[in-house]
């Protein structure tokens, strides 16, 4: 349901010069031309926004309509929802021109288009909400790491990872999890482990997505200012080639290292690292990475993390 008074029988009018943004796209000049159209300052439409319940910033709204940026999370796709009612667009006409981004800019490099992300973010919000997962965590990351391992079929095989964190919150007690399968895997089949200093609680998953959230229960309650330490894994296995693992981060600070190791039947032929503020953003940060161990494993270490994405591909021929 739209939030909002608009009445369902009445259809908004529309200008030419918007309908025909709305029509050809891109997003940023549909969402420049209809903000226009409108009359309405960047301030002002903060300002509507925020009588939605949605908190959005005037540089975000600006990079948004300059295609500098590209709405990604559960709360900029609410806060584009709601701009479709506070500029009196047609229901879903934004929103379209976000999911199909791939169909115009090509295929993309990860094997998901903007469309199953857009799909992605919407599953996710509501697999948290349904683990009544709070906005804040409570925990901030001091250091994390993933261990990636892809089998002999060249699928991601599990991933381990370890957490130092350190809550800001009285009573922290537990940590959701997820993981973002790849295309075709089977997430009621993957399985979660809980190594080190935690156990499993509710799991949920969505099918079609590929995604799992796992609870992992600490066995403490935690107080502003403590430190902790826990180690888990997901056991997957499910899908068909893996080409990349990639690792969002949606606030800066800590260290992050991740290693994929691979099996001596499927050594990749070549390695590279990337970073992207965020899935719609072109990539960036390109560095060919040397194999190693016995020629199987590749790593990267970020001793600060930035908000965005940062991930490791790699080439089978």
């Amino acid at each position: 349901m739209r939030h909002g008074t608009q009445h369902p029988d009445i259809v908004p009018v529309v200008p030419t010069e918007v309908e025909a943004a709305l029509r050809g796209g891109p997003f940023h000049v549909a969402l420049r031309t209809a903000i226009a159209a409108r009359g309405l300052p960047l301030q002002r439409v903060q300002h509507h926004l925020s009588r939605y319940g949605v908190r959005v910033g005037v540089t975000s709204l600006s990079y948004w309509q300059q295609g500098a940026r590209r709405p990604q999370r559960p709360e900029s796709l609410r806060a584009v929802r709601a701009l479709e009612e506070i500029l009196q667009l047609p229901e879903e006409s934004l929103i379209r021109l976000l999911a199909e981004t791939d169909e115009r800019t090509g295929p993309r490099p990860a094997g998901r288009s903007y469309r199953s992300l857009i799909e992605a973010s919407g599953v996710l919000e509501k697999l948290l909400a349904d683990l009544e997962s709070p906005l804040d965590g409570g925990l901030h990351t001091i250091g994390h790491q993933d261990h990636v391992r892809i089998g002999a079929r060249r699928e991601l095989l599990a991933r381990e990872s370890q957490h130092i964190v350190r809550a800001h919150r009285e009573g922290v007690d537990r940590y959701l999890a997820v993981h973002h399968g790849d295309p075709g895997c089977v997430p009621e089949r993957i399985a979660v482990r809980a190594l080190e200093n935690c156990r499993t609680g509710r799991v949920r998953w969505h099918h079609d997505t590929g995604i799992l959230v796992a609870e992992l229960l600490f066995d403490t309650r935690l107080r502003p200012g403590d430190t902790f330490l826990f180690r888990y894994a997901f056991e997957d296995g499910t899908a068909g080639a893996s080409r990349e693992y990639v690792r969002g981060f949606g606030l800066a600070g800590g260290q992050y290292a991740l290693q994929v190791r691979f099996d001596e039947e499927a050594v990749p032929a070549r390695c590279h690292r990337f970073t992207q503020h965020s899935p719609a953003a072109p990539r960036s940060g390109r560095q060919e990475l040397r194999l190693s161990g016995s020629h199987r494993s590749v790593h990267l270490v970020e001793p600060r993390v930035r908000s965005g994405i940062v991930g490791i591909g790699w080439d089978w021929e």
